[in-house]
């Protein structure tokens, strides 16, 4: 049987699964004691303008009124429902301790896990391993990447995260390679970011690896993967995408990425505990991408064996199926359509104010809940955390610098399900009143 046929019926029979979590009937909820919490579930397609709607779902927040926070792309918070089975699988294992994770966990609390993220990602469980976050996934995917070859040009962005870039310039001291790095055009556009990529394939036609992130965690634009990764295919370019934010932020299937490599977060916009991830290797592509430190734990053909984290905080994977519960009866649609409502809320109100530069195009498929300004001219990491410190102290308004733009620094705003369109009027006002408009 072909790859491709076993995931379409793996996916297909795990419809059924998708559903119970949906509903609430996760893993660690069949266990005795299991929350009373419910689970908002949207009918159909609902209006990110149903503001009856969203407030209720905004009610299974616990969130603080000491401060309006619009930082939300740190780590995502967890519905009421997540949180006290987050405290359930924590008081499970405390009472129970090794008994429970050497039997139950490891035997097949572990598998259902990893089979309910596979089946909301549409791909195969034995092509993801859980790891600690998308930085862990990132670099095991990249540091072990096998087939490059010394003189061959690994490239990334200026847009890309931090922790990834590190990983990348590891590759010329350790494997030999020559390590490009380039910039994106501001403003940014899709098109332009396609021949930014283009002329620079063809500035570098040893280029065999290409890191690619999805949603930059600095800007708030959505890169248009599937376009530069058949690019880069073309050329034999290998791509590894940083998926940090876009899983559960906007609506997508690791498929739909067209890609063979990549790093995920399941404690952001998916709303599980700190501390969780996973990684994705293509089944066919397992090969290339060596075991972490010489893994012994797993068969070389077993994706677990691609990562190696000791002994982690079991209770928060035993919490994803109630974190993917949430996500999933509200709908991924449903969401991406709320955040980029939340998001269009603030940044239609602002976008032609003298002295405020929006970084992030209105271009549909360009944005979601993140987006990035700059006060014009104020492009030091000084300037940039004054402003948000003037938001946070004059405003009570939380926001957060981001470093690293070729352009220069910039105050990133990141909205959640929580938030209200009332708040984003409150940010909106404050920034033209800083701007002096």
């Amino acid at each position: 049987m072909s790859t491709d046929i076993s995931r379409r019926l793996f996916i297909n029979s795990s419809a059924s699964m998708v559903v119970a979590a949906s509903t609430g009937a996760t893993l660690a909820a069949a266990s005795p004691g299991a929350s009373a919490q419910t689970v908002l579930t949207a009918v159909g397609k609902i209006s990110p303008t149903d503001e009856a709607f969203w407030s209720k779902v905004a009610d299974q927040y616990l969130v603080s009124p000491d401060i309006l926070n619009l930082e939300n792309g740190y780590y995502g918070m967890m519905t009421k429902s997540v949180m006290a089975e987050y405290q359930r699988n924590i008081e499970l294992l405390n009472l129970h301790s090794s008994y429970y994770l050497r039997r139950t966990y490891d035997d097949s609390g572990l598998a259902a896990v990893r089979a309910q993220i596979a089946a909301v990602a549409g791909v195969l469980p034995e092509e993801i391993a859980i790891t600690r976050g998308a930085t862990e996934a990132l670099q095991n995917l990249i540091t072990n990447y096998k087939p490059l070859k010394p003189g061959d040009v690994a490239m990334y962005a200026d847009l890309d995260y931090d922790s990834t870039q590190y990983a990348m310039t590891y590759l010329k001291e350790r494997r030999g390679a020559n390590v490009v790095s380039i910039n994106m055009p501001e403003p940014v556009s899709r098109q332009g970011v396609l021949d930014a990529y283009a002329a620079a394939f063809a500035a570098n036609p040893k280029t065999r690896l290409l890191l690619l992130t999805h949603i930059s965690h600095r800007t708030g634009f959505v890169m248009p993967i599937a376009e530069i990764s058949a690019m880069a295919k073309a050329k034999n370019i290998d791509v590894i995408v940083d998926a940090a934010h876009s899983w559960g932020q906007i609506d997508f299937s690791i498929p739909d990425l067209n890609v063979d490599f990549a790093g995920f977060n399941l404690h952001k916009w998916m709303g599980a505990p700190l501390g969780v991830g996973f990684l994705y290797i293509r089944k066919e592509r397992l090969a290339d991408i060596d075991r972490a430190f010489n893994d012994g734990d797993w068969d070389a053909s077993d994706i677990r064996s691609r990562v190696h984290s000791g002994t982690t905080n079991s209770a928060n994977v035993m919490t994803v199926p109630a974190a993917l519960a949430a996500h999933t009866s509200l709908g991924a649609a449903n969401k991406q359509a709320r955040l980029r409502y939340l998001r269009d809320r603030w940044v239609s109100q602002v976008r032609n104010i003298k002295g405020i530069d929006i970084l992030a195009p209105d271009a549909p498929g360009s944005y979601g809940a993140i987006t990035s300004f700059r006060m014009t001219g104020k492009v030091s990491k000084a300037d940039n955390l004054a402003v948000a410190s003037e938001l946070r102290e004059k405003y009570k308004i939380f926001t957060v610098r981001r470093g690293g733009v070729a352009a220069g620094n910039c105050v990133r705003v990141s909205t959640a399900l929580f938030n209200k369109p009332a708040d984003l009027d409150r940010l909106a006002q404050a920034l033209k009143s800083m701007a002096g408009a």
